[in-house]
């Protein structure tokens, strides 16, 4: 039987970092991953990208990953955020978000998700006291008096202190330990393509709010952007079945002229949009971390940054308790994360969830407000820096990790 401080199932891009983390604090680690590492890297596997909030960057820094990803990752330097209806003009009112406002060299930064776990993959190879089992998954998992025993679905057998869920939000291992989730699906899916266009987009990034759903230009390297595109989910099907030509010209009618011509290059993918909240984040010997514990609508593409805050945050409860002696695996150790993160999920996506409700529509009284809202916002400093502060992922409280401290 293999020995383990902490079993990790799933290796994406919430338990990758999470392990790198408690390996990196002196704890051994062994995760298990139901895809072989040569699938995952795959270009084909998951054409999607990511935006990492600054605070999250400080994360991958502490982690040593950052390196390997920074030449593939955009930095943003202004968003701007607008309402209005496909094909017509904008709100006049707007928001504007400016990096050098608030001090920083950039907002965040977008990368495309397979440079982000090749870089976490870089890192992990290594990494001392972490080892990565794939192909594999957890058949059963059994709580016993100190410990955790996992059996994979090839009889191997493997005892820990605690047993860590990060393997997304229709987690199995979450299933089979009964924990239930709070949460209803969206009428709308959401198409993700990169875009080529023909003028720089200068590291702006476009939120435009259409009474389907938001219309999410995110600049990538080079003269590309990828495209993040909610619909309603009776009309997607359509749009994902037009030829080239068809699918630019949606394209160019919802993107408008300020990048010049633009065609889609490459697959395009979609996605059903929906919100869960797990009602519990830990039980004795296990805990929940990323998509598992919560899933939000991707309104202001905050989900793997909220899923980075909760290992930063296990990965300092749980080091804490090892070097004061304590059971990691303990559940009065293992409240004190979900004390810390439940409720900031429970807000986020609360969150996401009223913006997307009032700004997904073409009621007019809700139209006008809105539009006035942003324009109020815009207008005063103090408030457009804190929503600044927000989207970078540096308000509350932040684990060490999001500081950029060893944790």
């Amino acid at each position: 039987m293999k020995q383990a401080d902490i079993l990790i199932s799933g290796g994406g891009m919430v338990g990758l970092p999470l392990g790198l983390a408690l390996a990196q604090g002196g704890l051994k680690v062994l995760l298990v991953d139901a895809a072989p590492p040569a699938e995952v890297l795959n270009p084909k596997f998951d054409g999607r990208v990511s935006a990492l909030a600054y605070a999250s960057v400080r994360m991958l820094t502490a982690l040593g990953v950052w390196d390997s990803l920074k030449p593939h990752a955009q930095p943003i330097r202004e968003i701007l955020v607008t309402d209005g209806q496909a094909g017509k003009a904008a709100s006049p009112f707007s928001l504007h978000f400016d990096a050098q406002e608030v001090g920083a060299d950039a907002l965040g930064h977008i990368a495309e998700n397979r440079h982000i776990r090749t870089a976490l993959h870089e890192a992990v190879a290594r990494q001392a006291n972490l080892e990565v089992l794939a192909p594999a998954t957890i058949k059963s998992l059994t709580v016993e008096t100190g410990r955790a025993v996992a059996r994979l679905a090839n009889g191997e057998e493997i005892s820990a202190a605690l047993v860590i869920a990060a393997d997304g939000r229709e987690s199995p291992l979450r299933s089979q330990m009964g924990v239930q989730v709070i949460g209803w699906s969206y009428p709308q899916t959401g198409i993700v393509a990169t875009v080529e266009h023909e003028k720089s987009h200068n590291g702006v990034a476009y939120e435009h709010f259409l009474p389907s759903g938001p219309f999410a230009i995110l600049p990538m390297t080079g003269n590309r952007s990828s495209l993040v595109w909610t619909e309603d989910k009776k009309k997607a099907p359509g749009l994902l079945a037009l030829d080239e030509e068809g699918f630019n010209a949606e394209l160019s009618r919802r993107f408008g002229s300020h990048l010049g011509q633009t065609k889609s290059a490459g697959p395009r993918w979609s996605y059903p949009l929906s919100f869960h909240i797990a009602r519990d984040f830990v039980r004795p010997r296990f805990a929940l971390a990323g998509d598992c514990a919560h899933g939000i609508h991707p309104i202001a593409g905050q989900g793997l940054n909220l899923g980075l805050k909760d290992a930063a945050a296990l990965a300092e409860v749980l080091l804490d308790a090892a070097r004061l002696g304590r059971d990691i695996g303990a559940l009065d150790t293992l409240k004190r994360y979900e004390r810390w993160r439940r409720f900031d999920s429970v807000v986020m996506g609360g969150t996401m969830d009223a913006l997307n409700r009032l700004f997904s529509n073409d009621i007019a009284p809700l139209r006008h407000l809105r539009d006035l809202g942003l324009g109020i916002v815009d207008s005063i400093g103090p408030a457009r820096r804190f929503f600044m502060r927000h989207a970078g992922g540096d308000v509350g409280k932040l684990p060490k990790l999001m500081k950029g401290e060893a944790a």
